[in-house]
């Protein structure tokens, strides 16, 4: 019987370690810690990347400015890792089309302390669908590495901030539509974020 329960939890381990690393595998990195490869500046603001770092900054106009994929991706598990310095408004922005300064899409909101990191805000559009309950607030570190991760399945999408699900939202109109991936960095000036991993992993309808 010992034997017998042994080599099932042995099974067991090997099945989830051949799944781990099967999802390793798929996982796509959108920066590849270099250069901007892949990616469009949109705006005057700065995005550049300096020791393995991609760094968006304010610039003289104080405007919005965005960082967007070349691609675009409808259903997948984004994983981004981020340190705000400064005022540290940005966002992710995903199923989105940008021109000029002007993004159309959903952004899953990155914003100092109780301003509802993880929640989704429809830009030019419906504005906020989803806050995180306050009590979540606590889990975004300001001014430490974060880890937040999105994913987008159909018309369901679900947040978690440092391993803490932040919101789970089923919209039809996200789920009907398709777009880029991008990085925001919010108007106003004196803002500066840090991001050094961008990976996903693309999903199945």
């Amino acid at each position: 019987m010992k034997k017998t329960m042994l080599k099932l939890m042995l099974g067991a381990c090997i099945l989830l370690g051949a799944s781990q690393a099967y999802a390793q595998k798929k996982a796509i990195s959108l920066f590849n810690g270099k250069n901007l490869d892949g990616w469009k500046i949109y705006g005057t603001e700065k995005w550049y990347v300096d020791n393995g770092e991609l760094i968006c900054e304010s610039g003289p106009d104080k405007e919005y400015g965005y960082l967007g994929t070349d691609k675009s991706f409808k259903n997948f598990e984004l994983t981004v890792v981020f340190k705000q310095e400064a005022n540290g408004n940005s966002g992710v922005f995903f199923h989105s089309s940008i021109e000029g300064t002007k993004i159309t899409g959903w952004q899953a909101e990155v914003a100092p302390p109780d301003q509802h990191t993880g929640g989704i805000y429809e830009s030019y559009g419906r504005g906020w669908l989803i806050k995180p309950d306050k009590e979540k607030e606590q889990y975004l570190k300001m001014g430490e590495w974060n880890t937040m991760k999105v994913r987008v399945q159909g018309d369901q999408v679900t947040t978690w901030l440092n391993g803490h699900e932040m919101i789970t939202l089923n919209d039809a109109k996200i789920g009907a539509a398709d777009g880029q991936i991008a990085l925001q960095i919010h108007s106003g000036g004196g803002i500066k974020v840090r991001w050094k991993s961008v990976k996903l992993v693309p999903l199945k309808s």
